[in-house]
């Protein structure tokens, strides 16, 4: 079974060589593929010392188009029977993998979402981050007749064959209600595990906003009658 690890990247330049270094010393990944969403900040002068290395491929984008898009310029370049979802911060830590990838590899499932909600260890900040994705959540259950605990987690792993014929179109952080949506359409098989989680404030650059918790919402409510 070969992974492929997806790390969509913009302006992350005090993480991105942490990251990649914490994803490399877990030797899960066969390749780990970079999509620097036009980053301004110097990232991606040094995504460019990645250039050529295995287990590295990395793509540019000339000018930032959000995360959506990077992931999807990702999937088009994978090569893995399973996909991992790896953010370029350090909120979620790759010593998770093994944990994400057990049931898949066991055969119980063909996606996978880490929770940070089942009870593992997390750093408590952002209360109103938190209502708005519990309120996601519960959109979603009743929308999809589902009971998922983390709609919106970035970390999501599955068999490659689940987006085959899938239409991806969300550029921003709507990728995760629209994945979220049509993979419950179709019945896929989808298990949940707790992860440990790091939070980050937007001192430190937590990039997504309330904004973008309506956009969210809309496209829960869009999917559910369209594809």
């Amino acid at each position: 079974m070969k992974l492929s690890v997806i790390v969509p990247v913009y302006n992350e330049k005090s993480t991105i060589r942490e990251i990649l270094s914490r994803v490399q010393k877990m030797q899960l990944a066969d390749e780990i593929v970079i999509v620097d969403d036009g980053s301004s900040d110097g990232t991606r002068e040094i995504l460019e010392s990645y250039v050529g290395k295995e287990p590295f491929r990395v793509i540019f984008h000339a000018k930032n188009q959000g995360k959506g898009a990077a992931i999807r310029s990702g999937l088009k370049a994978v090569c893995g029977d399973v996909i991992l979802i790896q953010d370029a911060d350090l909120e979620y830590d790759p010593r998770e993998y093994p944990n994400l990838l057990r049931p898949i590899q066991e055969g119980v499932a063909d996606v996978v979402y880490g929770s940070r909600f089942l009870g593992a260890p997390r750093r408590p900040i952002l209360f109103w981050n938190m209502v708005a994705n519990k309120i996601l959540t519960l959109v979603t259950n009743v929308l999809y007749n589902n009971i998922l605990t983390d709609m919106e987690t970035g970390y999501k792993v599955f068999r490659r064959e689940v987006i085959e014929g899938m239409p991806l179109r969300a550029n921003r952080f709507d990728f995760e209600p629209e994945f979220t949506a049509k993979i419950l359409k179709r019945k896929v098989r989808i298990f949940e595990v707790p992860i440990a989680f790091y939070p980050r404030d937007y001192s430190e650059g937590k990039k997504i906003k309330m904004k973008d918790a309506f956009e969210a919402m809309w496209a829960l409510f869009k999917y559910r009658f369209v594809d």
